[in-house]
């Protein structure tokens, strides 16, 4: 359960630096680009964040999936046992806070993907010299 927990945290807090990375060193790398009139490195540091940040974002969209997985096996359970009273404490369960950190860091994982596409694509389109 710690792991599922701690799988979910490096797509919530790295993939968003790793793509504010990106720009900084795209951005820096432009003027030696441009001198060289070579774009290769520029296409291997945006290739690389978009890779790192995907990877981050399957290990959370893992650690979601198993989560889930888990919550509804252990209601399947619960169903099964028949009807029980409902206390104010059954909403304050903790695996689902996991559950939506875990979907948080898949969302934040995928708009950090789509953040690095966004940073690529200039580099495709126009010249480090512009």
């Amino acid at each position: 359960m710690g792991e599922i927990r701690l799988r979910s945290w490096p797509a919530l807090l790295l993939a968003p630096l790793i793509a504010l990375a990106d720009l900084s060193v795209v951005y820096s790398l432009v003027t030696p680009a441009c001198m060289r009139q070579d774009q290769s490195g520029l296409h291997a540091v945006a290739a690389a964040s978009l890779v790192i940040v995907l990877a981050l974002t399957m290990l959370a969209w893992r650690a979601w999936r198993d989560e889930t997985g888990r919550v509804h096996g252990h209601a399947m359970a619960a169903m099964a046992q028949g009807p029980r009273d409902v206390t104010r404490a059954d909403g304050d369960a903790a695996a689902d806070r996991q559950r939506f950190v875990a979907l948080i860091a898949v969302l934040v994982g995928a708009l950090s993907g789509l953040v690095c596409v966004a940073l690529w694509l200039p580099i495709w389109l126009l010249s480090p010299c512009y």
